[in-house]
């Protein structure tokens, strides 16, 4: 197991910075998802961490050791790609042994290795088997099998549930989260999928732009987000985001109607234009008469609920409830935002306000 320490790292490819001011410390045995939307410099944060590129800028560290200036075969990391990467013409006991006998270990540790990792990962039956008789997500075990056998210090993940269906993402995600409990190693994890990082990691560094908004565990970031792109990012259905004006006694005033109300921060006056952030979950539907009045636009149900569609004059929400009423497009309900639902952005900054 290791420590990965990241301090002022930039990367410039020339057309400008595709990282910038990275600082992050990523703990012994910690399971840490790089979050963010394409483009925002994650799977190229991870190429840095394996020595894949070279930093622009700042410094990378191992244990405490610089690793700036050190190749990647001499770094002790594994990686698992997004493509298995595996070789065709070999089994799979052939691909998971490789880089062992690249080494020259004895061929009995090579077994032990190669044997302990597939019945940590049940493909002791496949192990002859070569990979084009082997399912997409049997694949995917192999190449995290081959980088298990390793021992290494760290794991690295690029993307590796990308090529799946969602069931087999499903089952993947629950393999690697109760692997990474057995095996205690440190590992980082590339994913654009906010619920493969709210499932499975101890703690998010959410990415944008080439920078880091915020880090936190998955539940912090989601009852606390610094700011909208980490608020909007986190949630399905996404978070509201609706333009109210704040009155004098507190309420939060939308076309004409108040959603809530709040103690402001200190400072915020009244009159002040905010962002209401407002997750569908933690809305709820009464009579029109005892709530904001909205209009109903869409219906969808999911099975376990509806995610109803509203209109609030131009403004568009999302609500999810489990509430069995009658609902159609073109009625009018009434919203309810329970005490505490709402949170507030400064619309210019983004940032966080409560």
């Amino acid at each position: 197991m290791a420590t990965i320490t990241l301090s002022n790292l930039s990367k410039d490819y020339g057309g400008g910075p595709v990282l910038r001011g990275i600082d992050l410390e990523i703990r012994e045995g910690e399971f840490v998802a790089l979050m963010g939307p394409s483009g925002c410099g994650k799977s190229t944060l991870l190429r840095l961490i394996a020595g894949l590129e070279e930093p622009s800028g700042g410094e990378i560290r191992i244990d405490g050791r610089r690793v700036n200036e050190v190749a990647p075969k001499d770094r002790d990391l594994a990686m698992v790609f997004q493509s298995y990467a595996l070789y065709p013409h070999m089994t799979v006991r052939e691909n998971m042994s490789f880089a062992l006998k690249q080494r020259r270990l004895p061929q009995a540790e090579i077994t032990r290795a190669v044997e302990g990792a597939a019945a940590k990962l049940g493909l002791t039956n496949l192990l002859e088997r070569k990979p084009k008789a082997l399912s997409g997500g049997q694949r995917q075990r192999v190449a995290m099998g081959r980088a298990i056998v390793r021992n290494p210090k760290a794991f690295l993940f690029d993307e590796p549930l990308s090529n799946l269906d969602a069931r087999l993402r499903e089952q993947m995600r629950y393999e690697i989260r109760k692997l990474h409990r057995e095996l205690g190693a440190t590992s980082v994890y590339v994913t654009h999928d906010q619920v493969e990082a709210m499932t499975m990691a101890d703690r998010i560094v959410a990415l944008n732009d080439g920078a880091i908004q915020q880090v936190g565990a998955p539940q912090e970031l989601y009852d606390q987000p610094a700011n909208l792109f980490v608020a909007g990012f986190l949630g399905s259905p996404p978070m509201n985001f609706v333009d109210a004006t704040l009155a004098p006694d507190g309420a939060l005033v939308a076309e004409g109607q108040t959603l809530a109300r709040v103690s402001p921060p200190a400072g915020l006056a009244a009159g002040t234009t905010l962002t209401l952030g407002l997750r569908p979950e933690r809305l709820a539907l009464t009579d029109p008469t005892k709530g904001s009045a909205v209009r109903v636009d869409v219906v969808e149900t999911t099975g376990t609920g509806r995610v109803v569609h509203l209109a609030l004059g131009p403004q568009r929400l999302k609500l999810f409830t489990m509430d069995p009423r009658p609902l159609a497009p073109g009625d009018v309900v009434g919203l309810v935002v329970p005490p505490g639902a709402p949170l507030l952005f400064d619309p210019v900054s983004g940032a966080r306000l409560s």
